[in-house]
């Protein structure tokens, strides 16, 4: 069984005083290894969860604990090593003058030494696919190579989480599938737990759990499949449901027997042909 990697009890947020909660009384835990994602829309309060887990923010009501420590001004810079966060504009985070200086500034700050960091940058730019950028301004990529060196320098702290934080809301479709194939097989590779937040439905199918926020609360807690089986629930909070899951259903209201709510073209393919085969 996996050990609980992030908990938040009871986490209560809001940005001022004088302001409305942002967060109310959120508890939920992620595992090790877990890929798992939280979604809504915006203003929902997802971003926020990405911060507070980070310690770019704390709670006013709850606690948050990861990898077992409570998260504190004091425990602030240990749990930073285990959680990395890769925002929607990569251009924020680039402090390097080249790819590799920007890969190595976070293992500088925490004392690695020179051997390991050359070797940490040649494994994690294979990782990404970004190898024959070592020397490029990053500020002279496209916007996906951009988002593999954010998410290289994050890796190469060796974090124990990952959290992508709309990370790919910038991007056309095809980037977002390569940089989603990019972190799925880093996340294999490493045995990361990944989380993925995100208004885009689309970007969950991989999910083993999906956490689904409205207005500040969690109003939905189950597997990929069972989210999007409730369709109207999520129109409801204003989001999108993913084409597929939309045509699946269609033609099942079209008399077509399919039996599983499809989260692919593959899904759905196989459903067609199995439906075919017995009719």
């Amino acid at each position: 069984m996996r050990e609980k990697l992030v908990e938040f009890k009871n986490v209560s947020f809001r940005y001022g005083e004088e302001q409305s909660w942002v967060l109310k009384n959120c508890s939920f835990e992620i595992y090790e290894n877990e890929a798992a994602a939280i979604i809504g829309h915006n203003g929902s309060g997802k971003s926020t969860i990405a911060k507070l887990m980070n310690g770019l923010l704390f709670p006013q009501e709850g606690e948050i604990i990861v990898n077992g420590r409570h998260l504190t001004q004091e425990s602030i810079w240990e749990i930073r090593k285990d959680v990395g966060m890769v925002f929607q504009n990569p251009d924020n985070q680039f402090v390097g003058t080249t790819v590799q200086d920007d890969i190595a500034f976070g293992m500088e700050n925490r004392g690695i030494a020179r051997d390991e960091m050359v070797k940490r940058i040649d494994d994690i730019l294979k990782a990404v696919r970004m190898e024959s950028y070592r020397l490029t301004e990053p500020h002279k990529l496209s916007g996906g190579q951009k988002q593999r060196v954010a998410i290289a320098s994050v890796l190469a702290i060796f974090p124990q989480v990952l959290i992508l934080d709309e990370a790919t809301v910038m991007l056309d479709p095809r980037g977002r599938r390569d940089i989603m194939k990019t972190v799925t097989n880093v996340k294999e590779e490493r045995n990361l737990s990944l989380i993925t937040i995100t208004h885009d439905l689309k970007e969950v199918v991989q999910a083993e759990r999906v956490i689904v926020m409205n207005d500040g609360e969690i109003r939905e807690e189950a597997v990929p499949r069972d989210i999007f089986a409730k369709k109207a629930e999520l129109h409801e909070i204003g989001l999108d449901i993913p084409f597929i899951a939309t045509l699946s259903d269609e033609l099942q209201k079209a008399g077509v027997p399919i039996t599983n709510e499809a989260l692919s073209h593959e899904e759905l393919l196989e459903e067609l042909w199995t439906s075919h085969s017995t009719t």
